[in-house]
């Protein structure tokens, strides 16, 4: 293979690892009125886009959509695509995104260990490599040596991120952020974006992020969409 080979070759190799996060054409109804225009927007790996607006513009439905839990009642027109992978029509569990909420639903009869066990791949073997994974999960979240402690001993700050950890083991292709930093106060809060966009950017995921707060799409640092401004 000549040298002029090698570009292409890491370019392609790059784009499958981290593929960018499509939205074609985008736009939910219901009860026959539509919530807002079409969308249309491609994440790029590393990046955010930050999806704004108020109460019942449909921000967390168009997040349900991409992630293949809409409810019912709504009907969806578009598509949505991980690199050349198109998602529509696929189960949840086959679409390999990660989702945070506004509560990090940590199991609560689960040890911290066993909460992120739960997420790695059944392919990651034997028990020695999970063991690693998890313990080095822990050590990226500045909780080493917690894999044994019960979730509800931790503070707010730290469920969180063990709840981001969890959904990073599970080796998504890219992040769905529903309001995540709400429920924390300020000084958390602030500590936390940083802790998610930091590995949101190391791990080259492209992320879509709903939120109502402003600075929450400053710290994302990336495109702002408004959606429903005439239309809640």
């Amino acid at each position: 293979m000549s040298s002029e080979t090698h570009p292409q070759v890491d370019a392609q190799t790059q784009a499958a690892l981290h593929p960018d996060l499509q939205l074609d054409g985008v736009t939910l109804s219901v009860a026959g009125r539509a919530l807002f225009a079409p969308l249309h927007a491609r994440v790029k790996a590393g990046q955010c886009l930050t999806v704004m607006g108020r109460s019942g513009c449909g921000k967390s439905s168009l997040l349900a959509f991409v992630a293949g839990t809409l409810d019912a009642a709504f009907v969806a027109q578009g598509s949505v695509r991980i690199g050349d992978r198109v998602l529509d029509g696929l189960p949840p569990e086959r679409r390999r995104l990660g989702i945070l909420f506004q509560d990090d639903l940590l199991f609560p009869h689960l040890s911290v260990g066993d909460n992120l066990a739960f997420a790695l791949p059944a392919a990651v073997r034997p028990a020695a490599l999970r063991r690693q994974q998890i313990d080095a999960a822990l050590t990226a979240a500045g909780l080493t040596g917690y894999a044994r402690r019960d979730p509800a001993t931790l503070s707010g700050g730290q469920r969180a991120r063990v709840a981001l950890m969890r959904t990073l083991l599970a080796q998504p292709l890219a992040l769905l952020l529903d309001e995540p930093f709400s429920k924390l106060d300020t000084a958390l809060r602030a500590d936390f974006r940083r802790f998610v966009f930091d590995h949101a950017r190391a791990g080259g995921l492209p992320v879509l992020l709903v939120s109502h707060d402003e600075a929450d799409a400053a710290a994302a640092g990336g495109a702002v969409i408004e959606l429903g401004a005439d239309s809640a």
